[in-house]
């Protein structure tokens, strides 16, 4: 094999980490596809509330920071969540722009009905309970590392 042959094999499609993850992501959308049509959520809306599941009650800014994502996609995902029964926005007393999420109940008892929907996803993924654990600890690092590097940390 000669060093320009060698060169081009470093660069095929499947030896970039990025795309592994991106086409992981998109396999495991499908996966979640019908168990989301299901719980009548969007995968940005679910994860929304297991956020919420885990504290009770989150700022707009600590819920968005908790999801990596922008207030300003937040802001319209749980609108959408209140209207449909699962949250309650309130403005603080102290602070008008800080917004409170809280989970109503209709919202603490969709964790029921995922909880059995996860079954499938989880062993939809092949791995025994080790190695996904190993491997989920892996992508946050990963994630983590990737983060630090653009100066996100």
């Amino acid at each position: 094999m000669t060093a320009s042959r060698r060169d081009d094999d470093t660069f095929r499609l499947a030896d970039f980490m990025c795309f592994a993850v991106y086409s992981a992501n998109l396999a495991y959308s499908r996966v979640y596809k019908p168990v989301l049509e299901e719980l009548g959520l969007t995968y940005p809306q679910y994860v929304t509330v297991v956020a919420l599941w885990d504290e009770e009650q989150l700022t707009v800014k600590g819920l968005s920071d908790k999801l990596f994502l922008e207030p300003s996609t937040v802001t319209p995902m749980l609108k959408r969540l209140e209207a449909m029964g699962y949250v309650t926005r309130t403005r603080s007393g102290e602070d008008e722009r800080v917004v409170h999420v809280r989970l109503t109940e209709a919202g603490r008892k969709l964790r029921d009905k995922a909880r059995e929907l996860a079954k499938v996803t989880y062993e939809a993924t092949g791995l025994n309970p080790d190695e996904f654990r190993i491997l989920q600890r892996g992508i946050t690092n990963l994630r983590s590392n990737l983060m630090e590097a653009a100066g996100e940390a």
